[in-house]
């Protein structure tokens, strides 16, 4: 490995791509995407027909409560085998990748593709570690995809980490050197993903990553931009697929029971490949994360809503507004003097405390239609939450620790990471 990255947490990685594949069937969207729109991925199924595809190397959450999903998870470890078997991919080693993103906006979002050290990540609450969550972790979410990954002989990253670089010193310098690169892929992503391209860094390109990267660990930078001497540098904030991460560390965690300690280091699930994205791009937009109810009565609901907070009236005013909708009725309500910074988590709390122990199911929502056109269907309810700020994210980590869970979405469903990209983790 590049010995300018040992302190940085991330690295180069041995990463692989179809030799010969149609790349617009190839590369499909994040499973945790359309989970309430089982529509969504028909089409997909349809678009791939037989031709190789990372459809077949990942389980769509929406499938994970199904019956038979330990079938479905065994048919993807035989994929895995069958495909890096077959001589699908070609293996990239040592490498770091510069891709530009066409989003459906038409603005172009810029990332750089590696692997973290999953031993400088961590999702508690308040860490000091390198690579820090940003919302709360939900450890009942973890266990279903340890089954997926455990087994699993690739992994595809859809994990995106944020970098707070308000200077452009990391990725932007790429944008204009991508002509001394290789090039890799060029394509249309399919169901209005947009575009994607991809390039691999020279070696010279690849060590200036790793001393811009270095300078944003600097003692100066913690006191430039969050007024902290001392404090323990916050490198990379995970912005999409927190869980997902999650699962590789628990993963690895699990590995690291039955693995010799001067065998940790040689271990593939050590790592996990991530897609590295400026908080300060201009194409990254913060988009609110919304609630769908399923199985409950509304009228109820609302009602213990604005019992559990006194004071709460319909309408808007001072305080935390959240919209609602359910069959044929919306509006809004308002929670005065709120004691949380955020709406999303004042409604989360209540929520959480509301559908304990309950057969009512909660899903998290992309998009203000979507949202509404769930939320009026028979025994639902959508409520729809502001949005946040990315210029709040790194110093509410810095100073508070994490944020509510789903509290934020970078961009709309469509715009989320595709697989692409692929490693062997075993």
């Amino acid at each position: 490995m590049n010995k300018k990255f040992e302190k940085l947490g991330f690295f180069p990685a041995n990463i692989m791509l179809p030799a010969k594949a149609d790349m617009s069937k190839w590369s499909v969207v994040a499973c945790d995407q359309f989970t309430s729109q089982p529509e969504y991925w028909e089409e997909v199924e349809r678009i791939a027909g037989d031709a190789p595809s990372a459809l077949r190397l990942i389980l769509p959450e929406a499938g994970l409560s199904k019956p038979g999903v330990e079938e479905e998870i065994a048919k993807v470890n035989e994929t895995m085998k069958e495909y890096a078997d077959s001589g699908l991919f070609k293996t990239y080693e040592d490498s770091l990748f510069y891709v530009e993103r066409t989003q459906s906006d038409g603005k172009i979002r810029h990332g750089l593709i590696g692997m973290i050290d999953l031993d400088c990540y961590d999702f508690t609450p308040g860490s000091g570690a390198l690579v820090r969550a940003t919302e709360g972790t939900v450890l009942s979410r973890i266990p279903p995809r340890v089954r997926v990954r455990k087994d699993a002989l690739i992994e595809l990253p859809h994990v995106m980490l944020l970098i707070d670089d308000p200077d452009r010193t990391v990725i932007e310098p790429l944008t204009a050197a991508s002509s001394d690169m290789e090039k890799l892929y060029d394509f249309d992503l399919m169901q209005g993903g947009g575009h994607l391209k991809g390039w691999k860094l020279t070696d010279a390109q690849a060590d200036a990553v790793a001393d811009a990267l270095t300078g944003l660990t600097s003692d100066a930078e913690m006191q430039k931009k969050y007024g902290m001497s001392g404090a323990a540098p916050l490198l990379f904030a995970v912005g999409d697929g927190n869980h997902s991460l999650a699962t590789a560390k628990q993963c690895y965690e699990d590995l690291k029971k039955v693995t010799p300690q001067e065998k940790w280091a040689e271990l593939p699930a050590r790592y996990a490949l991530v897609e590295v994205v400026n908080n300060h791009d201009d194409a990254l937009q913060f988009e609110p994360i919304h609630r769908v109810i399923f199985g409950c009565q509304p009228e109820k609901l609302l009602d213990a809503l604005k019992a559990e907070y006194p004071g709460t009236y319909e309408g808007q005013g001072e305080g935390h507004v959240i919209a609602y909708t359910y069959e044929d009725h919306s509006g809004f309500i308002t929670i005065p003097e709120p004691k949380m910074q955020l709406a999303v988590g004042t409604l989360q709390a209540f929520l959480d405390k509301y559908l304990a122990g309950t057969s009512m199911e909660i899903d998290y929502i992309h998009g203000d239609d979507v949202t509404d056109r769930l939320g009026a269907q028979p025994g639902n309810i959508g409520f729809k939450v502001p949005g946040m700020s990315k210029d709040q994210l790194f110093k509410t980590v810095m100073a508070d620790g994490v944020l509510p869970r789903k509290t934020f979405s970078m961009g709309h469903a469509a715009d989320k990471r595709y697989y692409t990209e692929a490693r062997k983790i075993k």
